[in-house]
């Protein structure tokens, strides 16, 4: 138990620090201050920054991919053909279901860390996560094409993206942007609410095909 709390304390420091600092700006030593452990601790059981890194990912997705998974079982269990709203419902659902409805902060945050993944020189967690979840990813990409048959796969690409990219703005910032709300009209929202108006706003851009 002792050992687990431990490596609980470096995760939760370094999930918390990644986000607010970015990758490269955040030390082994401000993470061990923070988690406060020494610096043995991280190298017994992680190893590396890296390998930091990566596990940081792993506890976010491992239980979301397992989520998605059981899902998509279910839903293709009666062999009908989803549509994308009833695909893009089955992965909101297994976000919520593997963090938690009331666990904003926690997804804001990963959110952060997903953003900068992209943004920030980290092909090594590009690589280790496509080795660790891409079945599941590419089954969910494979079930997209026929819900979207009138896209070419260049099209496919950057919609997904885009939409990557909606979900990461509006999540990681969920916070600051209902206290935009609540400042320019008084009124709150629920993050079901705002789940809500992502899904049909990235349901709407993924179906447009553009000629170039």
């Amino acid at each position: 138990m002792a050992q687990k709390d431990t490596v609980d304390r470096i995760l939760d420091a370094a999930e918390a620090l990644f986000a607010e600092r970015g990758f490269a700006e955040t030390s082994l030593r401000t993470i061990t201050s923070t988690a406060n452990v020494n610096l043995a601790a991280v190298n017994y059981h992680f190893g590396s920054k890296k390998s930091l890194i990566q596990a940081v990912f792993v506890r976010f997705l491992e239980p979301l991919a397992d989520s998605l998974s059981d899902r998509l079982d279910a839903a293709q269990a009666d062999g009908q053909e989803l549509s994308l709203d009833d695909l893009l419902s089955l992965l909101a659902s297994a976000i919520l279901s593997a963090h938690g409805e009331d666990d904003v902060n926690r997804t804001a945050s990963f959110m952060r860390l997903l953003g900068l993944a992209y943004t920030q020189s980290q092909g090594h967690l590009r690589d280790y996560l496509r080795d660790r979840y891409g079945s599941v990813s590419t089954r969910y990409v494979d079930l997209l094409r026929p819900a979207c048959p009138q896209l070419e796969d260049t099209d496919l690409f950057w919609n997904t993206h885009f939409a990557l990219g909606a979900a990461v703005f509006s999540l990681s910032n969920y916070g600051a942007l209902d206290a935009m709300l609540k400042d320019d009209s008084g009124q709150e929202s629920r993050i079901m609410n705002v789940i809500k108006r992502l899904l049909a706003f990235i349901s709407a851009g993924v179906q447009v095909s553009v000629k170039v």
